[in-house]
């Protein structure tokens, strides 16, 4: 196991295997919850079109194979991982996640899933965010039988949760069709408030399940996104009205944030600004070293942006020169550059502290 120079808190964990005790120092359990920006592979395990098993997904991953990442390469929990010192996350259903895996942490997240339950309903067979719970107290369950109750529930509330939603619910409910059923339901910014109220009651649960320290991202830049810009973009700019989605959801999930650790007496929840982040390259890409930020570096169609990277899609050869992998998820370069200001950001990008200051402040505890 790698670890990094950053601080890091460890836990001293006493296992026994064949009657031999082993006391090894794990880094902090990360958990991860969320879409497809976060899904590192549960969904290679389920009967959804929502999938991404084929190459060239992966192929700057160190396999160069794919992997269910959304991704050319590591995505964002990834990252998180590394600057962690600790091995990334399993997917809660690979068979590979046991024993002392345990103790890394696991990811529930699954592409194609919103925060409400009827976001994605054209995948079928995804983790739906009820359903991840579900799986997070099962974790619980099985982390206990390994390590004891009391050891469980002390590595679960020191743990750091990192959970991404809110994105499909524009894309793949509110705007997938002309005239969907919840936009003839609601106004836009209706909409939004009832988004905001429904991730409130599903925070409040993390919470209610032993989470403690949450970093909750924001939306991307949706109207930016390739898939946008080819469908809803006019002369190869943003979609204006996706785009308002994003300008309308993501300062009123900050504030409900805000106000929802104000209720608890603590800083439980981290609103992590990475739609910020992302724009700042959308609309300077020269700036952090990209040749493009509306077109993919792989897919088909206008701005390779119809549909999902396949083997037979157009394909970039320099990945690091696009912001955007496929039509809709960032390269691993963007990815990069989210997580530097997850750990370093200003108070514009992580409120009320980023994640460096986080671990400085929980080693101390």
């Amino acid at each position: 196991m790698a670890y990094s120079s950053l601080s890091v808190s460890f836990a001293f964990v006493v296992l026994v295997f064949g009657g031999i005790l082993f006391v090894e120092a794990i880094p902090r359990t990360f958990l991860v919850f969320g879409d497809s920006l976060v899904d590192n592979g549960n969904n290679n395990y389920l009967a959804t079109t929502a999938r991404a098993d084929a190459p060239p997904y992966g192929i700057d991953y160190p396999s160069h194979r794919p992997t269910g990442r959304f991704s050319n390469g590591y995505n964002i929990p990834d990252l998180i991982s590394q600057r962690l010192g600790a091995e990334a996350t399993l997917p809660y259903l690979s068979p590979e996640l046991r024993g002392p895996k345990l103790l890394v942490g696991a990811n529930f997240a699954s592409a194609g899933i919103g925060i409400l339950n009827d976001t994605g309903i054209q995948f079928v067979n995804i983790i739906r965010m009820y359903r991840q719970y579900e799986y997070f107290q099962e974790y619980q369950n099985r982390l206990s039988a390994l390590i004891g109750a009391s050891q469980a529930k002390a590595r679960v509330n020191q743990a750091l949760v990192l959970i991404t939603v809110g994105g499909n619910d524009f894309v793949n409910n509110y705007y997938l069709v002309p005239y969907s059923a919840r936009s003839r339901q609601y106004p836009l910014p209706q909409y939004v408030k009832f988004l905001i109220s429904e991730y409130k009651k599903l925070l409040q649960k993390l919470y209610d399940l032993g989470a403690r320290r949450v970093l909750v991202t924001g939306t991307g830049p949706m109207g930016c996104v390739p898939s946008e810009i080819a469908q809803r973009g006019r002369n190869g700019e943003c979609s204006t009205e996706i785009q308002r989605a994003s300008s309308l959801f993501n300062p009123q999930l900050e504030s409900m944030l805000l106000a929802l650790n104000k209720k608890l007496g603590r800083d439980v929840f981290i609103a992590a600004n990475t739609g910020k982040t992302h724009l700042n390259f959308v609309n300077n890409p020269g700036q952090y070293g990209f040749k493009t930020s509306k077109i993919a570096c792989c897919g088909q169609g206008p701005n390779n942006g119809i549909g999902l990277c396949t083997p037979l899609s157009n394909l970039c050869s320099n990945r690091d020169e696009y912001a955007f992998w496929d039509a809709f998820h960032p390269s691993e370069k963007a990815n990069k550059l989210i997580v530097n200001d997850i750990m370093a950001g200003s108070k514009a990008y992580m409120n009320p502290m980023n994640l460096s200051t986080i671990l400085a402040l929980d080693e101390t505890i």
